[in-house]
């Protein structure tokens, strides 16, 4: 099952009233990382009024959490949630720490900081399309390594590891739905001059 998640941690900053909100996302493979990560961060800012958060985890995005942490309910920790489901993320954090100015914002002020603080920390945070992938290990002559990469960077594909033994061994993640029909090219492109082991299966970054 392919699903989006962030390539990296992002941060987005939204003032509202003389309230500052930090939001802080950031990718995440299980609860035990999410709830240690949102541990850590309240310690680190302890003198903050409210750290809310919001998280979706597994490839199907099955478990969803939130916590308004104090602010009335509804207006935090569910519409940062609501910012992550919209654009289809899952396996991805989100904290908002809020630093209070003084001046009460009303329900729809805080939903509004919220949910506008969430979204530039997503755009910070680069979403990806994560898509099944089949690793494939090529056995090629040295002669043959240009026509490969060349016809490996058409379909905007990357190698992930290169090495020069007695032949060039090349490690490529290719897409399930199109692993085939890219092998065939292969074979056509150095004439039949490459050998191919399926080595593993897993994950690998496609267009978001």
């Amino acid at each position: 099952m392919d699903y989006i998640t962030v390539s990296k941690e992002g941060f987005g900053e939204y003032e509202e009233k003389r309230s500052r909100f930090l939001a802080f996302v950031f990718p995440a493979e299980s609860e035990e990382e999410v709830l240690k990560r949102i541990e850590a961060h309240k310690k680190k800012y302890w003198d903050a009024r409210h750290n809310c958060y919001a998280y979706i985890l597994g490839e199907d995005g099955a478990l969803m959490r939130f916590s308004d942490d104090g602010e009335p309910g509804g207006t935090a920790g569910r519409p940062m949630l609501d910012v992550l489901s919209g654009r289809n993320l899952t396996n991805v954090c989100v904290i908002v720490t809020r630093y209070f100015g003084g001046v009460l914002l009303g329900t729809g002020g805080l939903v509004r900081a919220y949910s506008q603080a969430t979204a530039l920390a997503v755009a910070d945070a680069a979403p990806v399309k994560k898509i099944r992938v089949d690793y494939m290990e090529l056995a090629l002559a040295y002669t043959e390594l240009g026509k490969v990469q060349y016809l490996l960077a058409g379909e905007g594909l990357t190698p992930s590891d290169i090495r020069y033994e007695s032949d060039v061994k090349v490690v490529i993640g290719l897409p399930q739905d199109r692993a085939e029909g890219i092998l065939k090219a292969l074979v056509n492109a150095v004439n039949g001059k490459i050998e191919y082991e399926k080595i593993g299966e897993g994950y690998g970054d496609g267009p978001a």
